[in-house]
Order: structure tokens, then sequence, then C-alpha cells
């Protein structure tokens, strides 16, 4: 008999689900403190929380029979994730179950907006009768604009084209194939912000998307444009935003997500042509209802056969396994992590190939490390290897496996190649010792770069005075060289640079070293 405890508040209908499964013994106990759950948590083998619950090291430690916390919805910082691995407790959540009521949210804050509802409701409530100052716009053939095509972005696509709306959007991390599917034109940041009639925010908040939306882009917006956030808070810059409501350059805005939970003292809270929700995106009897049900489906699932849907860390590998594989994993991972920085586009394959003694590792473990490096931090559900290839099946991305005993220049080498629709990016990395990883090779130019912390990466003529204007450059803003590898030229005379530097550059300083006349490419990659 397996043992469930629910400690947070769960619908009914995922209850109901739970007393139905055979083998399985649950016992809700809400309101627990941390000491009131070490009490108990010892009998159980799955725990499923929702936000309340803390689970935090010393519960972890109390919980000797657990296997499993599922948290009924996305987020899971009330859950000590590291030590939970090292327990080999999986943690898992249900990130799509509440994916259709936050993408409704966002249509029902567009149609708001459209017809200033809140606005005429306040003025009917004062005795007032203003339609004509009340004018508002028909959503129809306006042009709305998804930054984030995940799934709730691809949800709000389909209801913006039930409306008859023109539905354009910017993913750099989706392949064009799921774009085409779904009818929606892909275009480019740029593109997106300056075409849009309603911007609308469903992408993660990672250090690239933090302050996506701001002064610059509020500028490219067209005069009377209308931009929606229930995604995460910080996507837009608060500041900018508000010069932008207040001067008039964007005629309105609809925030369900803040910088700071509640908005307390913001100056936004003073303009009348935005609306607030607070943080409403799940809060549905439906969502709350999936996010139930999901949990208990996973939880029953993982129980009965060790099928850990959605899970967010790492199952245990046996101790023969670990120590094969490891550092090879870590490599792979290295490598994924340098093929999305240098590409700029989305990925549609990948291949992982292995030689010499990389080759006696079994290769999907490799191939998956690969991936968690592609897409972390790429998409908003945390990746590891378990989830990773579901994810990148979702993105559109194929993976092709090789293996091969013969290594002409090193005893052990992973080849990882990915494919754009208009390029391929071939990496090649070693580990040197057994231990030591190594980035020997980006496409045709030969290379021995340690890869770690932020790395410039640049593709250049060689010529005298290039490294000297590079590091001018990198001088001038304090910034120090770590270690600095440069390839010999090819045949266009043209050579690669793989800089190690002290501190990351901002756009501002990368874009100088990319204006140098004979830098062709310069790209940061951070590890």
């Amino acid at each position: 008999m397996k043992k469930i405890l629910i400690s947070d508040k769960l619908a009914e209908a995922g209850i109901n689900y739970l007393n139905e499964q055979s083998g399985i013994q649950i016992h809700i106990q809400t309101g627990l403190d941390e000491d009131g759950l070490c009490a108990i948590i010892g009998d159980f083998d799955a725990l499923l929380i929702r936000s309340d619950t803390q689970v935090t090291r010393k519960v972890l430690e109390a919980a000797t029979r657990l296997k499993l916390i599922g948290r009924a919805g996305i987020g899971v910082d009330n859950v000590d994730i590291p030590f939970a691995t090292e327990m080999g407790v999986i943690v898992m959540n249900t990130p799509d179950a509440n994916a259709t009521t936050t993408a409704e949210l966002a249509v029902a804050h567009l149609m708001s907006l459209s017809r200033h509802l809140p606005t005429a409701d306040r003025s009917v409530r004062a005795g007032k009768w203003e339609r004509s100052k009340l004018m508002g716009t028909e959503v129809a053939h306006k042009t709305l604009a998804i930054l984030g095509f995940g799934t709730i972005g691809r949800i709000v696509s389909q209801r913006g084209l039930g409306l008859r709306m023109n539905v354009i959007a910017y993913d750099p991390f989706v392949a064009p194939e799921i774009f085409a599917e779904l009818g929606v034109e892909s275009v480019s940041l740029e593109e997106l912000v300056s075409r849009a009639d309603y911007l609308t925010l469903h992408c993660p908040l990672i250090e690239k998307t933090r302050n996506i939306i701001g002064i610059e882009q509020f500028a490219m917006m067209k005069k009377g444009a209308m931009v929606i956030n229930c995604a995460r808070g910080g996507l837009i810059d608060e500041d900018a935003l508000y010069q932008a409501l207040k001067s008039g350059q964007i005629a309105g805005a609809a925030l369900d997500v803040y910088e700071n939970e509640p908005p307390a003292g913001s100056p936004l809270l003073e303009l009348d042509n935005i609306v607030f929700t607070p943080h409403l995106g799940a809060s549905t009897t439906e969502a709350q209802v999936a996010v139930s049900v999901e949990i208990a489906r996973q939880a029953v699932m993982f129980l009965k056969t060790g099928e850990a849907v959605n899970a967010l860390n790492l199952p245990r590998l046996s101790a023969d396994e670990l120590k094969k594989s490891h550092e090879f994993m870590n490599l792979a991972t290295m490598l994924g992590k340098i093929l999305v920085g240098l590409s700029s586009q989305p990925l549609t394959k990948i291949e992982v190939s292995t030689y010499g003694k990389a080759a006696d590792v079994a290769v999907r473990p490799l191939s998956v490390a690969a991936l968690v490096g592609v897409l972390s931090g790429q998409v908003s559900t945390p990746v590891n290897r378990v989830n990773a290839e579901n994810i990148a099946k979702r993105q559109g991305i194929a993976l092709v496996e090789s293996t091969t005993a013969e290594s002409n220049d090193y005893v052990s080498l992973i080849k990882l190649t990915g494919h754009t629709t208009e390029q391929k990016i071939t990496l090649a990395g070693a580990l040197l010792g057994g231990r030591q990883p190594r980035l020997v090779c980006i496409n045709h130019f030969d290379i021995e770069a340690v890869p770690e912390g932020t790395l410039l990466v640049t593709r250049h003529d060689d010529k005298p005075g290039m490294i000297s204007a590079i590091s001018a450059v990198l001088g001038n803003a304090h910034i120090n060289i770590s270690r600095m590898q440069v390839s010999t030229a090819d045949e266009q005379q043209q050579a690669m640079a793989v800089i190690s530097v002290s501190a990351p550059l901002s756009k501002d300083l990368l874009q100088q070293i990319a204006a140098i006349p004979a830098v062709h490419k310069a790209t940061q990659i951070s590890l």
C-alpha cells in the first residue's frame, strides 16, 4: 500500500481520483508547520502540496520513506529541490494544467482594454452616461503580437485567430514548423513590437527576458497600441511603461503580474489607462480542479509505474553509471549551452555523436544532457534529463544519435551539431585526462578553450591588430581577460577567438566589439 500525504487544500475531484485507485491510501492534514510536518512525514511515500507547505531540508531529512513531492501548480519555490534531489526524491509540478485559464485571462484583458470596460463600469456607477468618451475599438483584423510561444502563447494564438485577428509571434526557441502548423507568422522581436496593435507577453522571466519590453520597445510601438502581461512581473520595465502610458505613446495596458506583488506605491496606480488584476492567472474553478486532478494522476503513475511526468529534478543514477558518465554529461551540457548561444535561429535538429572512449558510455544520457544545455533558461519549465526530451519535442527539435569507437584526434570526443532552417553549427568537446572539459572545435575552426564562466566568441578577419582592438574595448570597460584562444585562419582568412572574461558584457559593450570593422560576429555565452 502506497501512502500519500496531502498537506494543502486540493480540489475534491483530485482527492476523489486518489480514493478510487487501488493500492493507494491518502491522509489529509493541512496547516502543518515545519515541526508538525516532520512529525508525520516519515510514514508517507508521496507528499502533495500547493504553495503553503514549506518542504525544507529538515522536513526532507525526516522523510525517510518519501519518493515523491507533487506540486499542484507551477511554482516550487517552497521546495528545497537540490536537497530533495540529493535525497533521491522526485519533485514534479503541473506546468500546463492552468494554461487555458491564463490564456483566457489575457484575452479577457484584451477585450477589457478594447472597450474600456472598467472605466465604463465606474462611470455608470457614478451616475454618468459617457458613451462618446468611451468609444472602443474592434479586435477583428487587428494584429495580436505574442511574445513567447509556449503552451500558453499557443492557446492565446488560437483564441486570437478565432477572433479573426492577424496573429504574429516571437520566440527564438521554437522551430518554424510549430508556427506554421498553428497558422501564426513568426517574426523578430523588433517586428513584433512595431506591428502590434495588442502585445501580450507569455515568456518565462530569465536574465535574457528581464525588462524585455522597455523604453526602446515602447518607442517602436504604434500610437494606440496596448500591452498585456499575464506572465511574470519583471518582463516589462514598469518605469518605462509608466512614461509610455502617461505620454500617450501607448494607449493602454493590463497587468496581472508585477515586479513587486502587491504593487503598493507604484506610480502606475495613478493612471487611468491601465487595468489591474491581482495575479489571477490560475484563479478559476476549472484550473484549480485541473491542477489537482493532474497532480493526482501523475503521483499515481509514478508510484505504480515509476514514470515521472513533469519531474523537475534528476532521478538517482547507480554509482557505476554516475561514475562512468558524469564528466561526459557535464561536457555535453556545456556544449549544448554554447550551441544555443551561437545559434541565431531556432534549432530544428540536434545531432549527438560520440567517439573513442566517449562511445563506451551510453549515448542517450549524453544526448539528453546536451538537450538540457540547449533548453535550460530558454523555456518556462525547469529543464533536466527527466523532461528534456519531451520539451525538445514540443519545441520542434529532433534528436539524432551516433557512436564511433575510433577517434583520430582525441581519446574521447563528443560532437554536437545543431541545425536551423538556414545554418548548421558543429561543436566538438573533449575530456583532457578524462576529467578536464575542453571545447576543441567550432565548425571548421580548431580551438582549445575551457568552457566555463562568461565567454566572448568572435569570428573576425585574421589580420594584425584585431586582438588588440577587442582587448582595448574590454580594457576600457575594466573587464579582465582570463583566457584567450584564437584559431588559425581558414581559406577566407577568417579566424575564431574564444575569450574568457571576468564579467558579463553589457549589450552596448557587445555592440562595440561587433562594430569593430574586421569583426564579422560577436557572441556572448554564459556557462
